[in-house]
Order: structure tokens, then C-alpha cells, then sequence
């Protein structure tokens, strides 16, 4: 059944996060909430993972988390749930794109899409945010002001920001080593 479970969401997740990996996350949160298989304290670290080994975010958080649910197996069928609606709709869109490709109706309806993917990225990004900079769990504890930031997290934050404005030829796996580094210094 949960093998079931996993490529339900999986698939759900992959035919509605419009507008790429980043626009899973929302989904994990949910998925979070309604099962036990994964839990959302996790998620910011899978985000990480995911961002910093080859291929598609959305999908290495799916293989990730069914392979926490359900081993190797749940692996592979959150994989397939979360690609096999894009491979459909390539598919289908691909059959009938050059009929369709110049109608004013599906020209709007794909920039009709766009605030929907920010929307759903922005969401992601807050997500993240909460998870890596905020503490509001702190700050509900102590009353404090000054514990609804993690100082530390957000300079490290702000460096690799003003770091990434002035040296765009830096490679980003640069600032990936860099920040894992300063993760593991933290740390201690």
C-alpha cells in the first residue's frame, strides 16, 4: 500500500509543480503533513542534497524520499510517479504541437502558467527560509526579538548573496563547496 501511496503523491507532485524542482518543495510539505513516511524537518537538508548532486531537484527529492519510505523499491516508484506526467504531457503536447503552436489560446494559456510557477516557487522559497534562517520556534519560547533570526545562517546568507552579485564567474559549485564548509564549522 505504500508503495501505492508514494507514486500517487509522487505523480501528483510532477503534474502540478509547474515550473520546475523548486516547485515540489510545497508538496514534500504536504506530503509531510499527511504521512509519517517523511518528515519535514528533513526536507530543507534534502533541498540541499538534492541542489548539489546531478540532476533534476524535484526528482532527486522524490527518489530520495521514497527510498527513505520504502527502500530501494520506493526509490524507483517515487521517481516514476514524480517524472512519468511530464513524460505524458511531451508526449501529448509534442503530438500536437505543430497544430497548436501559433493559437493565440494555447499562447495564453502557457503565460497564464507563469504566476502560477512563481506562486509555487515563492512558496518553496519562504519554505526554505522558514526552515534555514527563521526560529520562530525559539522566538515563540523565549519572547525575544532578536531569536526570530538565526544570525548565522543569514550572514552566511548575505555573503554568498554579495559574493554571487560581484563574481558571476564563479562557478556555483564554488559556492556549494564553500557553503557545505562553513555548514560543517557552524556545526561545531
Amino acid at each position: 500500500m505504500i508503495l501505492l501511496e508514494i507514486f500517487w503523491e509522487f505523480f501528483k507532485a510532477g503534474l502540478f509543480s509547474i515550473g520546475g524542482g523548486l516547485a515540489t518543495i510545497p508538496f514534500l510539505y504536504d506530503i509531510a503533513s499527511r504521512y509519517d513516511w517523511l518528515d519535514a524537518e528533513i526536507i530543507p537538508d534534502m533541498i540541499a542534497i538534492s541542489e548539489s548532486t546531478p540532476g533534476p531537484i524535484g526528482t532527486n527529492m522524490a527518489t530520495y524520499t521514497g527510498f527513505m519510505a520504502a527502500g530501494v523499491i520506493g526509490g524507483i516508484i517515487a521517481t516514476i510517479g514524480e517524472v512519468l506526467p511530464s513524460v505524458l504531457i511531451i508526449l501529448l503536447i509534442s503530438k500536437f504541437l505543430t497544430a497548436f503552436h501559433e493559437d493565440s489560446r494555447v499562447l495564453c494559456t502557457l503565460y497564464g502558467l507563469r504566476p502560477a510557477s512563481l506562486a509555487l516557487i515563492s512558496a518553496a522559497a519562504y519554505a526554505v527560509l522558514k526552515a534555514s534562517v527563521l526560529t520562530l520556534e525559539t522566538y515563540y519560547l523565549t519572547g525575544k526579538f532578536i531569536d526570530i533570526i538565526d544570525l548565522k545562517a543569514l550572514i552566511l546568507f548575505v555573503c554568498l548573496f554579495v559574493l554571487r552579485l560581484f563574481l558571476k564567474k564563479i562557478h556555483p559549485i564554488v559556492f556549494i563547496i564553500f557553503a557545505g564548509i562553513v555548514g560543517v564549522v557552524f556545526q561545531f
